[in-house]
């Protein structure tokens, strides 16, 4: 018998898997979980998904990555790539990196590493909205917007969840995937190493005088690295996206410009290489810090993506490593899922662990490393990058291994993409 009391108890629900963050990590995890056949919740603080009639209209967002052809094959598994190229996508065949302080120069081609691209820019709105799209199809997939986590607690069946709505959530895997400030990290209680960079990104869209050619260029300019990322807006290749990492007085003094100022402060700085650059957004700055989870899991309970990692955008790598993240983990998570193992415990998780640990933290010491490198001033370290440089740019099958590990083409890829 239902008393009253009972009644007006909130019911508890239970899902397969529950990922809080509907980013483009979070929401491409919950379409690879839930196209296996898992009951999935994705629990996201913003209102409404956004949709692609929403984006690629107009000047392109201020925000953008360099997703690899490991990512693209991900997005084409899932099906959000056909929607993406439709919309705005701009691949780069060939990459230049300088030295402006120096002479040091390498200049990377598709063809010499066998690929038919490098990589694509595209704005984070135009892969999302395609994600949100293609998700949406799933039936086993339940979105929750406009809620917030409010308690996490560990039970018998794994982690329950209160949502600030007052439904309640039971899971036997409950992934963070909430962003580099990750409130569900900090309520499960793991740590994380925090490095700032002492710098600031300033990012914005201009158009120059000159075609971009498929090219991605970027300038290390005495430890501030400047990237003009090529983007094709309406079939006009003059457009690039920048990011420049700066001191935070410089990006301050940047995003405080008038549009002619930090059209000629932007030219200047890229020694004109592309004629004339003409703001046609205001500018943006974000501070940046390198972040790294103690670890990605407990029983019941994944990181992934920026609540597991953050970098410097120097590589343009973080939505790379985060749905390799994803991949990986729902290869895992699947797998012991149809075996009818537990596919919240420890072990399985661990694998996943295991998979994208050391990858992850190669890259971050990695950026670190370039970071250092470029950023001395000292004659002898001037002198080797320059040299090193320049000799890899001569050296074709060491530029091949370099642009192989840039492709995403390490270690076991997940069958999602191969």
């Amino acid at each position: 018998m239902t008393t009253s009391a009972d009644a007006a108890k909130p019911s508890i629900i239970p899902f397969d898997a529950v990922i809080v963050g509907a980013g483009m990590v979070g929401t491409a995890l919950a379409g690879l979980l839930a196209e296996a056949g898992m009951q999935v919740a994705l629990v996201e603080a913003k209102p409404s998904p956004l949709r692609l009639q929403d984006v690629a209209d107009g000047v392109p967002a201020p925000r953008v990555s360099a997703l690899t052809p490991v990512s693209q094959r991900l997005l084409t598994h899932l099906g959000a790539w056909p929607a993406m190229e439709a919309s705005r996508v701009t691949p780069y065949r060939y990459m230049e990196v300088w030295d402006a302080e120096g002479s040091g120069r390498i200049r990377f081609s598709a063809d010499e590493a066998g690929t038919a691209t490098l990589g694509h820019i595209v704005e984070n709105e135009v892969t999302l909205a395609a994600l949100n799209e293609q998700v949406a199809k799933q039936p086993t997939l339940t979105r929750l917007n406009g809620v917030r986590v409010e308690a996490l607690q560990t039970t018998a069946r794994g982690r329950w969840l209160v949502l600030d709505d007052g439904r309640q959530l039971q899971t036997p895997l409950l992934v963070a995937a909430d962003g580099a400030r990750s409130a569900l990290r900090a309520l499960a209680g793991i740590p994380v190493a925090e490095e700032s960079m002492a710098q600031e990104a300033v990012v914005t869209t201009v158009r120059c005088t000159h075609p971009h050619g498929g090219t991605a260029r970027q300038a290390f300019l005495g430890g501030r690295p400047l990237a003009f990322l090529p983007l094709t807006v309406n079939g006009d290749d003059r457009y690039c996206s920048i990011v420049w990492s700066t001191t935070p007085e410089h990006a301050q003094g940047l995003t405080e410009h008038s549009p002619e100022a930090l059209g000629k402060a932007l030219g200047e700085a890229f020694e004109h290489r592309l004629g004339e650059v003409v703001p046609v957004d205001r500018a943006y700055r974000f501070p940046l810090v390198q972040r790294h989870a103690q670890h990605y899991v407990q029983p019941n309970f994944a990181l992934v993506g920026d609540a597991a990692h953050s970098l410097h955008p120097l590589a343009g790598q973080g939505v790379n490593l985060g749905l390799m993240d994803a991949a990986v983990l729902a290869e895992e998570v699947v797998g012991a899922w149809r075996r009818g193992a537990p596919w919240g415990s420890v072990t399985t998780l661990s694998r996943f662990e295991r998979r994208r640990r050391l990858d992850n933290a190669t890259m971050l010491g990695l950026m670190k490393g370039f970071k250092q490198l470029f950023g001395s001033q000292q004659p002898v370290l001037t002198l080797a990058r320059n040299v090193g440089m320049s000799g890899m740019n001569k050296f074709v099958p060491l530029k091949r291994l370099v642009m192989r590990q840039a492709t995403g083409e390490r270690g076991r890829l997940p069958a999602s993409c191969r």
